[in-house]
Formats: structure tokens, sequence, C-alpha cells
């Protein structure tokens, strides 16, 4: 049955059989995973990817992160080593993305991995994307469901108002309980991280026992996430702000400006994790009320607040 938007639907039996066909058909669904929702479709498809590309006005360079069910299904498409190995027994299915190098018979479209020699591989834990990838004979192709820059969605209703009706069918799976993108990882080579996410480096390299590194200023996009200018709300935001000028929205963490209006609590209890959470829902917010500029108090640049910093710090590019 669907809910006031005609185009979200419930996660049922019927509804993933419907989705299932949309996907085999070539067309373009709304899903959840565990960090934000994507725009999935057939990733050996190349009228599927295109159509991915078009409805997000994103630039062809950047690659698409193709979403599997389990190792089985990926290593016909990428080279696996020791690392990945590690890696995906610790942390999959969850929020993780893998760089690896992509076989030459692959049949993943070249335009979803932008020309590259390589594939963004990730294995998704939310039961609906589970569900469907359980059941199709192929990977998704699945960026996350907002226009090319823009915020990421965070629950079915974001995707809709960002897309109304270009997209026939999206899975409603609740709020996404992380709420920002996946760690991405580039294990080609001696292991770096190009995006950080939930997963923190120091984790990685405790079970890699390695030290490893953020991604060095490159010209080349490789993976998701590396475009200067994303996640932005539509109007400026200013980072690292110690003063409220009066009439823009102020984003902080913890409980001082209790129920003072424009200020936006990220975490009252000062948790980087939940204010990790929170980060896209609170921009769309105060997007939504108006508000013409965003002014952002400093952020602990430790664990989640390293993620939270790279977002806020590519929102605020002009």
């Amino acid at each position: 049955m669907k809910n006031s938007y005609s185009n979200i639907f419930a996660f049922n039996k019927k509804n993933l059989k419907k989705t299932i066909r949309s996907l085999n058909n070539g067309s373009i669904v709304g899903l959840p995973t565990e960090t934000v929702y994507g725009l999935g479709g057939n990733a050996y498809s190349k009228n599927s990817i295109q159509k991915i590309f078009k409805i997000k006005k994103r630039p062809l360079t950047n690659p698409l992160i193709i979403h599997y069910f389990d190792i089985q299904s990926a290593i016909k498409d990428v080279e696996i080593n020791k690392n990945f190995k590690k890696l995906y027994r610790k942390f999959c299915p969850g929020p993780i993305t893998f760089i690896l190098k992509k076989k030459p018979k692959s049949k993943v479209h070249t335009i979803a991995s932008a020309q590259l020699d390589t594939l963004a591989v990730r294995f998704p834990k939310h039961k609906v994307i589970r569900a469907i990838l359980k059941k199709i004979n192929y990977p998704l192709a699945m960026p996350s469901a907002n226009m090319s820059s823009k915020l990421s969605p965070v629950n079915s209703r974001d995707v809709c108002e960002e897309f109304k009706k270009k997209v026939k069918i999206i899975l409603d799976g609740k709020q996404c309980k992380i709420g920002i993108e996946s760690t991405v990882i580039d294990l080609t080579k001696h292991p770096k991280i190009l995006r950080p996410g939930i997963i923190p480096k120091k984790l990685i390299e405790k079970i890699l026992k390695s030290k490893i590194y953020y991604k060095s200023k490159n010209k080349k996009i490789v993976s998701p996430g590396m475009m200067k200018k994303h996640y932005s709300p539509g109007i400026p935001v200013l980072i690292n702000q110690k003063k409220h000028d009066g009439k823009s929205a102020f984003i902080y963490i913890g409980n001082k400006y209790k129920d003072k209006k424009g200020f936006f609590t990220l975490s009252k209890k000062f948790d980087l994790k939940i204010a990790a959470s929170n980060l896209y829902k609170t921009l769309r917010l105060i997007r939504k009320q108006g508000y013409k500029k965003i002014q952002i108090s400093k952020i602990p640049c430790v664990g989640p607040g390293i993620a939270i910093n790279d977002r806020i710090k590519r929102a605020s590019k002009s």
C-alpha cells in the first residue's frame, strides 16, 4: 500500500517483487542503505547506468559505487587481495567501500567505473537492499539519491522531494541509521582512505596491522566523494564559527543553546556518532525553514568528527 507520497512504497513481498521487476526492465529506483539512500540500477546495463548519470546530472568522470550481496558475487568483477579479505571479514556487510582492480572480463559497464581500471565496491547491510541483491543476478550501481553535489538523502521523503516523479519507485526503509556515506579505502596499492566515514582509520589500521593514510591531493577522481564541492544544502555554509551573526542558522554540538531560536544541535550529549547521523537531516531542516545562511561551530576532528568535518568542508565550497 502506498503512503502519502505516491511513489514511496512500503517494504513488503509485493513491493519487493515490483521493485525487482522494475530493475530488471532497466529502470532506476530509490533504495535505502544503512548510510544514505541511493539510486539503484543494473550495473551491467549501459542503459541503466546512463539513466543514473542523467537523472543526477552527475559528471561522467565521477565513478559509481557497485553494490554486491557478498564476496562470491563480487569476485567475477574485481581482483581481491589479503587486505580486502581482512576488512571484509570484519566490516561486511557494512558502511565501507573498497577500491579494487577491475577484472578485464567484468560485466560492469565502463561508464559506471568512469573508464577506470578500478571499481568501487560495497556490501551494504540494510535489510531492504540486501533482500534485493539476494534475488537479482547482477550488482547494483548505486550513488546517493540526490542531485550531483547536493545533500545526500537519509529517508524516503528526501528522495521523493529531490526527484519528484522522475523516480517511479522508492522503497521505504525508514531513517538511515548512520546518516553519512561509507568510508572509502583504496586497496589497489598501499591502503589509503579516500573518503572518511563512520569506520575510523585507527580501527582499519588495527585490522590490517599497518599504518594507512588519507588521500594526498590528486586531480584524478578515482572514487565517489572526492569532488571539492559536495553535500551542499543549496545555501552558503560557513564553518568553524565562534559567534552567531544573529540571523543565520547556527549548528553546534552540545546543549548550550537549548530551545534558542536559530540554533540547531547535532547531539545534546556530545556524541559524534549521533552528530554524524543528524548532519544531513539538520541541514535539510534548516533549508526548509527558510534560512539564507548556515554557520557551523568548530566540530572536534576525532572519530566520526573527521567524517563530519570532511562533509561540511566540501559543503562550504562555493
